[in-house]
């Protein structure tokens, strides 16, 4: 399926999102340690703060994180994240 993603979303957003849909929850470095994912503990801490924001994921305990119904609908094909909003943007 053909994923749609808003304009500041990254490599890594989808690589976090496919993730906890495989895994369930995590907390970044957990995330972090797995071979297909390839990125530090700080940027995915930056970049779940960003995909909670958005609604994609959910912090369900201390620096854990789950993927929400709308993350599962994104990777899907069927969630549009095009018209999500910058969560770093004022908009």
């Amino acid at each position: 399926a053909l994923r749609l993603s808003a304009k500041w979303m990254t490599k890594a957003d989808d690589r976090i999102l496919e993730f906890l849909a495989e895994e369930g929850k995590a907390q970044p470095a957990m995330i972090g340690e797995d071979s297909r994912v390839e990125f530090d503990t700080q940027y995915l801490n930056q970049r779940l703060w960003k995909l909670t924001e958005a609604e994609l994921t959910q912090r369900v305990g201390r620096g854990v994180y789950v993927i929400t119904e709308e993350g599962e609908d994104y990777l899907t094909g069927e969630f549009d994240a095009r018209d999500l909003p910058d969560p770093d943007s004022s908009e």
